[in-house]
């Protein structure tokens, strides 16, 4: 049955691919015709019937000769301007050598490897003129079409590639020290010392790319990831079949392939927003949920976004600050320093010198939140990729809800300010300031903050380590003890720390949510029978706020038990906890298969946002390798919970 519907899907996938070849060519046909100078010959020939060729006239078949051979003379020109490019010694782009080439032919080669500017192109342009004056601009001035500075562009940026990974070999091959650290590895370390403010780095394998804003061109590219996965997995079966290329020793999980995998890494990145988020989501699912592979390609998704091309940038700016927003910044950086699933930020200056952080929402994003799940759901649905187990419909329902949040910038203003009320008097957390009149519904601008990214803290000293994991956990716990309101992001990248003053700057509040105090009230019992370690309180419990239905096997109890026991350690331990040895996600990972078999219902919706704040948090600790004495902290705060919150019989 299994074979039978992946042969359906790939029919399917394989009809879609021909009517976008048949569009393509017809769109192509299309453009031949319009751009002919054929076309107002038989134009002219069938204005009033048909004409034999002896009645056109001399000087239309003379001014058609003329057209046809100048375009040809163009591409021979431009062939030939290829073919004569030097290798260059790398700081020549391609577009300025083809570029002088096309404007003066003349000139050899050899003498265009060195650094060439507009200027120096125009001077010559003026010589040239000079010396022919008879000779009008436009037989010794090629205007290059768009469609040739973008192959130009293309050209140059592999070319600059090619640089790049030559500099970074050279660096890998430096010489060590007499430690056996090499120079690199040395620069990479961060330094507890008090530094200019540090703005985050976008990943290496971001790159410009528009971003589809018309709910025709997203729903585009997902039917083209569609169809992209049915071919690769009929390749994918053929190369297994006919032992071709690299194949899986096992022969097994032909959707799983590379080239899948980097299809939907691509499309993520490329479509953004729901369908980003939604990736992001499920890259913090455990390998025994997921796929392995499928694990990786997601974590690719939640650590690299694309960012917007110039143009696009202004077209957002200008539709939501209205033409004349340049008038209130004096430095705007157009290359964002982050970016992620809604939007990216630049870095600006405001005209009094203040430093801001302006986070700019991608076009389309807002619209497309429905049909961006539901097609990228649909997707996953039909390839059979996750578990029932894991209610993929309920993880969609509470997507859309959330991202309903995050694209409503006015929303986490309010947030922000929020949050910057709640932690105030609390020594060790900073929350920024809102600048409100740079900030819209689809724009929202801070302080920027000065401060470290968490992921560059793992090889700090000790003591800053120990301070960020405890101020971590002091905020998860009074997000759920104190002030029922948490910023569920898990992002690393939502976390700054300061070294010089010991404090931890917190980011980005769209995820922010409340939770009720009926909710809450059961789920602090719940981690209250953890932290004693009463498997009969945690059964109860979680049959009161919805984890279990009551008609669970025993088996599905005993799994749903262990596990709430096994997260309820940290709070049973004596001492500190060891963060830094703790085998967890281990012992969760044998008990989630079991769950995801014999779970008859999902989890309640507050748990998703909750728990996917608490895996980040866990894993964040121990990559920081830290000891963090929590039992104390926890009983403190729920002895406070229930004087301020006494159960109601």
């Amino acid at each position: 049955m299994s074979a039978s519907k992946d042969l359906a899907c790939i029919l399917k996938s394989l009809q879609l691919i021909l009517e976008a070849q048949v569009n393509l060519q017809r769109k192509a046909l299309n453009h031949v015709w319009r751009t002919s100078n054929v076309r107002p010959l038989i134009q002219q020939c069938t204005k009033d019937g048909l004409k034999a060729p002896d009645q056109i006239s001399l000087a239309d078949w003379a001014n058609c000769c003329k057209d046809g051979s100048e375009r040809i003379s163009v591409v021979v020109r431009g062939i030939k301007a290829f073919t004569d490019l030097p290798q260059g010694n790398g700081h020549t782009s391609t577009e300025t050598l083809l570029v002088h080439k096309l404007v003066q032919p003349n000139i050899p080669s050899n003498s265009l490897q060195g650094s060439v500017d507009v200027a120096s192109v125009r001077s010559r342009q003026q010589s040239k003129a000079a010396v022919y004056p008879d000779i009008p601009p436009s037989e010794y001035q090629i205007k290059l079409s768009q469609s040739d500075k973008e192959l130009l562009r293309k050209l140059d940026m592999e070319h600059r590639a090619k640089l790049v990974k030559q500099t970074e070999r050279e660096q890998d091959e430096s010489p060590r020290n007499t430690v056996g650290e090499s120079i690199k590895e040395q620069q990479a370390k961060v330094a507890a010392v008090p530094n200019s403010k540090t703005k985050l780095k976008l990943s290496d394998n971001a790159k410009q790319r528009k971003v589809p804003s018309s709910r025709i061109g997203r729903m585009m590219s997902f039917g083209s990831l569609a169809a992209g996965l049915g071919v690769g997995t009929a390749a994918e079966y053929l190369k297994q079949t006919f032992k071709i290329g690299d194949v899986s020793p096992d022969g097994s999980n032909l959707l799983m392939s590379k080239a899948n995998l980097d299809r939907i890494v691509d499309t993520l990145c490329k479509v953004r927003g729901a369908a980003l988020k939604l990736g992001q989501i499920l890259s913090i699912q455990d390998e025994s949920v997921i796929s392995p592979d499928l694990a990786k390609a997601l974590e690719r998704v939640r650590s690299s976004a694309d960012f917007m091309p110039d143009w696009q940038v202004d077209q957002v700016l200008g539709s939501e600050l209205g033409d004349g927003w340049e008038e209130k910044l004096a430095v705007f950086e157009r290359k964002p320093f982050a970016a992620a699933s809604i939007g990216q930020v630049h870095y600006g200056k405001l005209k009094n010198g203040q430093e801001v952080a302006i986070k700019i929402q991608y076009p389309g994003v807002a619209r497309g939140i429905e049909s961006d799940i539901d097609n990228l759901g649909g997707i996953l649905k039909m390839w059979n990729i996750f578990p029932k187990g894991m209610f993929l419909e309920n993880l969609m329902a509470v997507a859309k809800r959330e991202l309903a949040w995050e694209v409503d910038y006015l929303r986490e203003a309010e947030c922000t300010k929020k949050f910057k009320a709640l932690l105030t008097g609390y020594d060790g957390f900073y929350v920024p300031v809102v600048l409100d009149d740079l900030s819209t519904k689809q724009i929202f601008t801070t302080e920027l903050l000065d401060g470290v990214p968490l992921d560059q803290c793992f090889e700090m000293e000790v003591e800053h380590r120990q301070v960020i994991g405890e101020k971590i956990m002091e905020l998860v716990l009074l997000e759920i003890l104190r002030f029922k309101y948490m910023q569920t992001d898990p992002n690393w990248a939502n976390f700054l720390y300061n070294p010089a003053k010991k404090q931890l700057l917190l980011l980005d509040f769209g995820a922010s949510r409340e939770y009720s105090k009926e909710f809450m009230d059961k789920y602090v019992q719940v981690l209250k029978g953890a932290c004693d370690g009463s498997r009969d309180t945690v059964l109860n419990m979680s049959k009161e706020i919805g984890f279990l239905t009551g008609y669970e096997s025993k088996v599905m109890e005993d799994a749903h038990v262990d596990a709430v026991m096994i997260l309820g350690e940290i709070f049973r331990s004596e001492g500190k906890y060891d963060f830094a040895h703790q085998d967890m996600t281990l012992r969760i990972q044998n008990l989630a298969q079991t769950m995801l078999v014999h779970r008859l219902c999902p989890p309640p919706e507050e748990v998703y946002s909750l728990h996917r704040k608490l895996s980040g948090v866990f894993l964040l600790l121990s990559k920081l390798r830290v000891q963090i004495e929590c039992r104390q902290q926890f009983l403190a705060l729920y002895e406070e919970y229930m004087r301020l919150n006494p159960p109601q019989h």
